[in-house]
């Protein structure tokens, strides 16, 4: 259902309430986006721009622009090389803050 409604051009939002898996593991659906046929960056947009502008609030969250609120991920490989990688965040900034993934098994973070 997804491959077809996205190929009709309905608009997508990253996350669900569905129950399918556990909390925390749904960036799983980055590789389930790109393996029915949506091009990595407008996964990626799905999760950013497109819900900001779904939930009306485009002109001040979904991008990373001066004066916009924005959180950014850090992750360990190039996910366009492997969408897997977004399972695994190695950080998130938050308002300058770096948080880490304490259970990350990254060298860089710890």
């Amino acid at each position: 259902m997804f491959k077809r409604a996205y190929k009709k051009g309905v608009p997508i939002a990253f996350g669900t309430d569905a129950g399918v898996f556990p909390h925390g593991l749904n960036a799983k659906e980055f590789g389930y986006m790109v393996e029915v046929g949506m091009p990595l960056i407008e996964a990626l947009k799905s999760a950013t721009i497109t819900n900001a502008q779904l939930l009306g609030i485009g002109a001040e969250l979904g991008q990373l622009k001066e004066g916009f609120i924005a959180d950014i991920i850090a992750v360990e490989e190039n996910p366009e090389k492997n969408v897997a990688t977004l399972e695994n965040v190695l950080f998130v900034m938050k308002e300058g803050v770096v948080y880490k993934n304490e259970q990350t098994k990254s060298k860089e973070c710890t």
